[in-house]
């Protein structure tokens, strides 16, 4: 009888003991308080999910085209490989040999276009 009592006056104090640690640890920022700041505008984003939303521009001369699929562009010397979406917008008509600026993004290590404009930017600009 006393045996059973002692371990029941230790069980009461160990339940008396971690439920005090519980409320006192719930009162500490916790992960998703954490979550919450990097949900914030101003929070860093991860560089490779920076790199993936930043937006970039590429100008050159049309190498290959397939509507609403790819397109090839050279500039320079080297020659660059977009894939086109439905959301791709294309101002003008793109062809073999047109002077276009692509603007795209990369989805990996794809780069999607996301708007294609014939002639340079800045004479689209201007008139």
């Amino acid at each position: 009888m006393k045996k059973n009592l002692i371990v029941l006056v230790a069980l009461l104090t160990m339940v008396a003991f971690a439920g005090g640690a519980m409320a006192q640890g719930q009162t500490k920022p916790t992960a998703p308080a954490a979550t919450e700041k990097s949900a914030t505008p101003g929070a860093e984003k991860p560089k490779a999910e920076k790199e993936a939303t930043k937006a970039m521009k590429a100008t050159g001369t049309v190498a290959a085209y397939e509507a609403g699929k790819m397109l090839k562009l050279k500039e320079k010397e080297k020659e660059m490989a977009f894939d086109l979406t439905a959301d791709t917008q294309v101002k003008g008509e793109v062809k073999e040999g047109a002077q276009v600026t692509v603007m795209y993004k990369k989805d990996g290590d794809k780069m999607v276009a996301t708007a294609i404009h014939v002639g340079s930017m800045k004479k689209e600009k201007k008139s």
